[in-house]
């Protein structure tokens, strides 16, 4: 199937934040469930805390498996226009669907549309991650930065960039 016969929505609910924590903890999200404690905090609370504003958690459903993908970001602590995106996962058997990019390609008309200024986001420099970085790279985001040792001993947090 093609991204084409998706749509991304807005959370909106209670229900639909409970599902998209649902999903950020099924083993049909990340391939690497090694979670931070903050992680899991954050999967937990974290889309409800969108109801209040927040965040904006953006998704895509389809009637067989629910939850296929989710894309989560704010605006940063200093209200000039950057965003920190923070989580984009699509359920394994729906990747190279084109999800993830219908996600990203959303996200980034919605803040052109909101005047943002740019979109910062992270992600680990293990070789899993490959596919990832490679998806940021496709839509414009650079590296910018690195962080020793972040997540684990050993495990760098690459930081990307993309001016809007």
């Amino acid at each position: 199937m093609s991204a084409n016969r998706y749509h991304v929505q807005s959370l909106g609910t209670k229900e639909d934040a409970a599902n998209i924590t649902a999903f950020f903890l099924s083993d049909r999200s990340f391939d690497d469930t090694r979670h931070t404690p903050g992680e899991v905090e954050h999967f937990r609370n974290h889309p409800l805390r969108a109801l209040d504003g927040d965040y904006v958690y953006r998704y895509v459903a389809c009637e067989k498996d629910g939850i296929i993908g989710v894309n989560s970001f704010m605006e940063n602590e200093q209200r000039t226009g950057g965003y920190y995106w923070d989580y984009i996962v699509v359920h394994k058997a729906y990747r190279k669907d084109g999800i993830g990019s219908l996600l990203i390609e959303d996200m980034i008309t919605l803040l052109r549309g909101r005047g943002a200024r740019y979109i910062i986001t992270y992600t680990c420099d293990l070789d899993s991650y490959m596919p990832i970085r490679r998806l940021f790279e496709r839509h414009g985001f650079e590296v910018a930065g690195r962080m020793k040792d972040y997540y684990f001993e050993g495990e760098d947090r690459l930081v990307y960039y993309l001016k809007l």
